[in-house]
């Protein structure tokens, strides 16, 4: 083979190689994006599946009691849920599989919490929402059911509102 020959073989793999990571970097993306098909029970026993809530707005919030930022963003999850919930927007409030169920519990009854609470005991909700590890851990679903966002850190309610506003007017 010729020098030429091989530079051109060795771009065309290159290329080749390139195209078939960005095609796999897109499918996996794409595949995030769509709603896992979980089923929640709630602390109180209720039972429901991310696919009983098309046609609402749907925020999923990984939370533990021992996390400062959850506990110091409650009072205005609530504060968002109460404004929002009669308008289309459902929270699920999923705790930690490492939280003691009783002080889920007990959180939640203190509280008052108005919306549903899980916990996560063997993780199995935290891997189908990618692996959550750390909390806060939100993600926002449209009513159709698809991601919108997902947020690592303490929530943008500013930004939440404003998109509830248009999202569910």
């Amino acid at each position: 083979m010729q020098l030429s020959s091989i530079h051109r073989y060795k771009k065309a793999l290159f290329t080749a190689l390139l195209l078939s990571i960005i095609a796999i970097f897109s499918y996996s993306r794409f595949i995030q994006l769509e709603t896992p098909n979980v089923t929640f029970t709630t602390i109180k026993g209720e039972v429901f599946n991310m696919a009983s809530l098309k046609g609402k707005v749907v925020l999923v919030n990984f939370w533990a009691t021992d996390c400062k930022s959850c506990v110091a963003e409650m009072p205005e999850l609530i504060q968002t849920y109460e404004q929002y919930q009669s308008k289309g927007l459902e929270i699920i409030a999923v705790a930690m599989s490492y939280d003691p169920p009783a002080q889920v519990v007990s959180y939640a009854k203190q509280k008052s919490l108005p919306f549903p609470v899980m916990h996560d005991s063997y993780g199995d909700i935290s891997r189908r929402f990618g692996s959550v590890n750390v909390t806060p851990t939100a993600y926002l679903y449209n009513k159709k059911g698809k991601r919108i966002q997902r947020a690592i850190g303490t929530l943008n309610f500013e930004k939440l509102r404003t998109f509830l506003d248009k999202e569910l007017s």
